[in-house]
């Protein structure tokens, strides 16, 4: 009875997945999933770089050059996450992309940087310096999981999420206005503008009412698409960066040599650890997608294995001049999507990531858009992570010792991001340090959960 039953289980657990893990699925069915996935990350992965070079007035060609590689750099680490190879990758259907986790920090203090009068090229040769640097806190990690869940717990990772997309909500609105181009010259909040930003955000809410999954898995790309056209015809694109970039580039490895700054490193030294954290999550949530084991060893090494290229492609990011990656989840709605789970799709998934990067042509045609109409999407994006780490919050018990450490942490990493002059008299180092909200937040609810008792229920 018992053989019996295991078979029956396990016939009912995979008779929603119509490719399973390692089935090869025909090459058109390879194809339609991997261009799904495709829709649903193309935007995300670009839209760090666009914010963090808009804010630190990057030339347009420099920024051709960041994002094509962080569509190279993520194409990479999805190819190895689906791959595996020795102790590298889940070996799970996993897509890999420009982590939104690192925006604050860094566009907070590398514009302190660049308002003191350092030079771009000195800003980014830091921020990429500490990229590296930061990389090897998550390789570590990967090999220490059990002790680091103990000391960052849920709640800790909750409060830093949800401080995450409170803090760059502030950045989405300045996007939705015209950016910071738009503040210079004075057209910030046009009407034309206000327009094309609210036509964007409208049809991502409009799309997403509609019941077809594929719709909606993709409104932030097909609401972007539109308002690409509206743009257009309302005179609004600047093809300066598409004129400029070359049609095929390879990868430049430190383009704008290599520093380091302390100021950045300590707030996003936390970050990694954090990342680490929710790729747990999202690799578990995949596993389960994939009628895989989520607890045991097979679990375990897909875990150690996946934090592990976290860190290790977030290393080649800072080599060749682009932002952290991680493990992204909304690509778990795609597979619930199409009923397929093979990691062999994740090959093509990465193949395509890869050729668009090497053509920086592609990466210049979205440079055109006005950054109200990116405005429009990021307010959404930026918004989901704050409701993710809303719903990290509410899976844990919020007794009044949890609500206290949440309330503290939230007023002062709100509180500093809204009044930054509160530390001007703190040594610079410190200054800087805690100038980004999440930083401040996330040292309060992490020294709060050491230092307060937890209560036995």
């Amino acid at each position: 009875m018992s053989n019996l039953s295991t078979t029956t289980n396990k016939s009912e657990q995979h008779s929603d997945l119509v490719f399973g893990l390692n089935d090869k699925p025909k090459l058109p069915h390879a194809l339609l999933a991997a261009f799904q996935h495709l829709l649903a990350i193309l935007v995300p992965i670009l839209t760090p770089g666009l914010l963090i070079c808009g804010a630190l007035k990057v030339p347009a060609h420099e920024t051709t050059m960041i994002l094509s590689m962080s569509l190279v750099i993520s194409g990479i680490a999805t190819f190895i996450q689906s791959k595996k190879i020795g102790p590298l990758g889940a070996g799970l259907l996993i897509v890999q992309g420009t982590s939104f986790n690192f925006i604050a920090p860094i566009m907070t203090i590398g514009s302190l940087m660049i308002a003191k009068g350092t030079p771009y090229q000195q800003v980014m040769a830091a921020i990429f310096g500490v990229v590296i640097a930061g990389a090897f806190i998550e390789m570590g990690v990967s090999r220490i999981l059990p002790w680091i869940k103990k000391l960052i717990t849920p709640l800790v990772t909750g409060i830093v999420v949800l401080l995450i997309g409170l803090t760059l909500i502030k950045e989405g609105l300045i996007s939705m206005g015209g950016g910071y181009g738009a503040m210079a010259d004075g057209s910030f909040a046009s009407p034309d503008n206000l327009i094309m930003s609210g036509l964007v955000l409208g049809l991502i809410i409009l799309l997403n009412r509609i019941s077809i999954l594929w719709v909606k898995s993709s409104a932030i790309l097909f609401a972007l698409i539109i308002g690409y056209i509206v743009a257009g015809l309302m005179g609004h694109l600047d093809f300066t960066a598409f004129d400029q970039a070359p049609v095929f580039q390879l990868p430049t490895p430190l383009h704008f040599g290599i520093d380091f700054n302390w100021s950045l490193f300590l707030p996003l030294a936390f970050i990694y650890l954090v990342t680490s954290l929710e790729a747990i999550g999202d690799i578990t949530a995949t596993s389960q997608i994939s009628k895989e084991p989520m607890s045991g060893p097979i679990w375990m090494q897909r875990i150690k294995g996946g934090v592990l290229v976290n860190g290790a492609n977030s290393l080649l990011a800072g080599i060749f001049n682009t932002f952290p990656s991680s493990v992204f989840a909304q690509n778990n709605g795609i597979i619930q999507l199409t009923g397929v789970a093979s990691r062999y799709v994740g090959l093509w998934i990465a193949g395509l990531l890869v050729i668009l990067g090497l053509f920086p042509k592609i990466a210049g045609l979205i440079q055109a858009v006005p950054q109200a109409v990116l405005g429009g999407a990021v307010m959404v994006m930026f918004g989901a992570v704050a409701a993710s780490g809303i719903n990290i919050l509410a899976s844990i018990r919020l007794d009044r010792r949890a609500l206290l450490i949440i309330a503290i942490s939230l007023a002062l990493g709100l509180g500093i991001a809204q009044v930054p002059d509160f530390l001007k008299h703190l040594p610079e180092l410190l200054r800087n340090i805690l100038s980004s909200g999440v930083a401040t937040g996330g040292i309060t609810a992490l020294i709060l959960n050491l230092v307060l008792p937890e209560q036995r229920p």
